[in-house]
């Protein structure tokens, strides 16, 4: 529903084992090595172990994946069978010959001709049983007597147990210690850490295709908070999220809706330290509000008189007359400016503006997102948090958003700055403001348009081959003033030359052409058509 909205081709918090999704933390690499390293090692048990959600199944997906084309797996995901079943569903899985009256032995023995007829033909044969901690005690006894089919110098069948922290403790039973004795290599699967957490957000969004960050640093850290870093959950509550700012027209995830997703998926009321802190806020809020109201009442607030009202008593005696005043206009402050109703600070409205300056027309809910439109006019956003000094450097106007005291987010358009001052858009009117004032309003994200050289429409990097490559060559050559080569292959010489722009221009120097290098070769080359920030007033 609103993967458009956001500009992503999927949904990318689905719940489903997708292996592309697969996010490879620290631990996650390393437990994927010992997987694999227990399908290529002979003899013995895997043990796989983590909390519900922590990713196991993915890992398992991501595993199959990743197999030599010399190794056959059979993958058993309902293990609360019969020894019967468990054997039939091991055949099953490995495309073996049975019929519904065959015997477990029977069973067993056309399994050990099976692979000793793989063995035979070089092959490996492993086997991976899911939520294994839910096996019975005597299918877990048929699985540890399923290592004995062997040659004489090497198992026929390495078994990886992958299950939650109850098959450790399953495992750790008397009973089951000759079982337990043969597992090899043993991981366990933790929760995601903080910065994990914020890698595993972006790495699901940006294989989704998102183009710039959705989730705020304070949405991060509540979605940490709100999971535990377990990432269904992650997954989940992410969802939630996305689907609350779409429903509110909001571009960005921040703490607060979080905190609501979490709300209506865990169905979680206010523990008792969290009621205490409720309460202290609420005393503090009645405590301000009667603040403003004796402020308000003695005139103090904002600087206006309270009315008074007539009365009878006898007029004071007329001033010396002396040269006539003319009153001052009131101080427009940008919090006043964004509250105005007549300068309207909503997202379409945003967006309408900065395609205006463009040249181009933006139709609110036409595509679902203003990015995808953006795309069908032949222009590109570009969504980036920092400084003023940043989106000075870019010199193109943008969408910023500004907060109020009460949490309002106001969507403006930047169309004007200089060393120490912006001015900003809203609907048809402009106002210039001191940095000073935006900066407690401004939390550095913001939006800019940018429209792409037909020559070179995409990114460019080492190795390409292309036009779009000899375009590029062309242009630094004539900006650096050295000897254009021609050349169609992006090559060392030029790299060098990207390398070269990128330090003139205060850009991250990686040699690559990507989408910031771009717009500043754009600028550098005077593209006619393209506004900036250092042009008169739009």
């Amino acid at each position: 529903m609103y993967a458009a909205y956001f500009g992503l081709n999927e949904n990318p918090f689905s719940i489903t084992p997708d292996p592309r999704y697969l996010f490879l933390s620290g631990q996650h690499t390393e437990a994927l090595a010992h997987l694999l390293y227990g399908v290529t090692e002979s003899g013995g048990f895997i043990q796989l172990t983590g909390e519900v959600g922590t990713g196991k199944t993915t890992l398992i997906r991501s595993l199959l994946e990743k197999l030599p084309d010399s190794v056959d797996a059979a993958l058993i995901i309902n293990p609360r069978v019969t020894i019967t079943e468990f054997l039939r569903s091991i055949c099953r899985e490995l495309h073996i010959p049975r019929t519904p009256e065959q015997s477990s032995q029977e069973l067993i023995d056309v399994l050990n001709t099976h692979l000793l007829e793989a063995h035979a033909r070089g092959r490996r044969v492993v086997l991976i049983i899911d939520e294994a901690q839910a096996l019975s005690s005597e299918v877990l006894e048929q699985v540890r007597l399923l290592t004995n089919l062997e040659t004489s110098r090497q198992k026929l069948l390495q078994i990886i147990l992958v299950g939650q922290p109850e098959l450790r403790v399953l495992l750790a039973r008397q009973d089951l210690r000759q079982l337990a004795q043969r597992i090899t290599g043993r991981y366990h699967l933790e929760p995601l850490s903080s910065k994990e957490t914020r890698a595993y957000v972006h790495h699901r969004l940006n294989v989704a295709g998102a183009m710039a960050p959705i989730f705020t640093a304070s949405g991060l850290r509540m979605v940490r908070r709100v999971t535990q870093g377990i990432p269904r959950l992650i997954n989940i509550i992410c969802d939630r999220a996305l689907l609350g700012a779409f429903t509110r027209e909001l571009r960005q995830v921040d703490a607060g809706l979080v905190r609501h997703a979490a709300h209506e998926v865990l169905n979680n009321a206010p523990s008792g330290g969290n009621r205490r802190v409720l309460a202290w806020l609420g005393a503090c809020a009645v405590v301000l509000l009667s603040a403003i109201t004796v402020l308000a009442a003695t005139g103090h607030l904002m600087g206006f008189a309270p009315r008074q009202k007539s009365t009878p008593a006898v007029a004071p005696a007329a001033p010396p007359a002396g040269p006539a005043t003319t009153p001052h206009p009131p101080v427009v402050t940008a919090l006043s400016w964004l509250a105005n109703p007549a300068n309207p600070s909503d997202t379409d409205t945003a967006f309408r503006t900065l395609f205006s300056l463009w040249g181009a027309h933006y139709t609110p809910g036409d595509t679902g997102s203003g990015c995808l439109e953006a795309e069908q006019a032949g222009l590109r956003c570009l969504y980036r948090k920092g400084t003023w000094n940043n989106l000075r450097n870019f010199d193109r106007p943008a969408i910023i958003t500004l907060t109020d005291m009460r949490g309002t987010r106001h969507q403006v358009v930047v169309t004007r700055m200089d060393a120490n001052s912006a001015t900003l858009r809203a609907g048809n009117a402009s106002m210039r403001f001191p940095l000073s004032e935006l900066d407690p309003l401004w939390y550095g994200d913001y939006l800019l348009l940018w429209k792409p050289n037909p020559n070179a429409p995409d990114p460019l990097q080492p190795g390409m081959v292309g036009t779009a490559v000899a375009w590029l060559r062309t242009q630094l050559a004539g900006l650096q003033h050295t000897p254009d080569s021609g050349s169609t292959l992006y090559d060392a010489s030029l790299v060098a030359a990207v390398k070269q722009f990128q330090a003139d221009q205060h850009l991250t120097v990686d040699g690559i052409a990507g989408e910031e290098t771009l717009i500043h070769l754009n600028t550098a080359l005077h593209v006619p058509g393209t506004p900036t920030l250092t042009a008169s007033d739009n």
